[in-house]
């Protein structure tokens, strides 16, 4: 039974920790990942919010191209995209769509669709795209998109979204945790299809 997946980019496809060599070699800065307690990254840099805002515009095509992947990531949505509809939703503002598309080939990763919607509120995306789970790393994006869709979610776990979560919202580890889950999960799914067409 094919599955629609909407996907975040950056810090769930893309390493959560891609930003800070950037930041640190910018700023002279020595920020360690498991520092960073909170999304908004302006309070751990040395400058003020208005010129680091100009800095990651400025930045963010080269930022992006350099991006690595989360450990596991392009296995796990390679095999996801034999048998399901991925749909990549990400905050990206939408001129980067061509920067986003490179990386993803040169990453060896093929999708259905990418929406750079240049919003965190992903909820009127997921409803538009009928999709049946959603992968995110932002915790109240997270919260929002299952609240809001009555989807599962599941939270790619880091430094910054520790705060507790709802039921319908998972933590995982890693992308062979997620993996796991989805698999548990298709095969729920599967039987309760099933028992509704007895």
């Amino acid at each position: 039974m094919m599955k629609r997946f909407g996907i975040d980019i950056d810090g769930t496809v893309t390493s959560p920790a891609s930003l800070l060599p950037f930041i640190n070699k910018a700023f002279n800065l020595n920020i360690l990942y498991e520092d960073v307690n909170q999304y908004e990254l302006t309070p751990f840099v040395n400058v003020g919010e208005k010129e680091f805002a100009e800095w990651f515009t400025e930045n963010e095509p080269m930022i992006y191209k350099g991006s690595p992947p989360a450990n596991g990531a392009i296995q796990v949505l390679k095999k996801w995209n034999l048998k399901h509809a991925l749909f990549f939703i990400s905050a990206r503002d939408p001129h980067l769509l061509d920067v986003t598309e490179e990386w993803f080939y040169q990453n060896g990763l093929t999708f259905h669709h990418i929406e750079l919607i240049g919003s965190h509120n992903k909820v009127e995306t997921v409803k538009k795209h009928d999709i049946d789970i959603f992968f995110e790393d932002k915790h109240d994006n997270a919260v929002m998109i299952h609240e809001e869709c009555g989807i599962p979610v599941l939270l790619f776990d880091t430094p910054y979204n520790q705060d507790p979560i709802p039921k319908g919202v998972i933590r995982v580890k890693n992308w062979k945790e997620a993996n796991k889950w989805v698999e548990n999960w298709l095969k729920r799914s599967e039987l309760s299809a099933k028992k509704q067409l007895v």
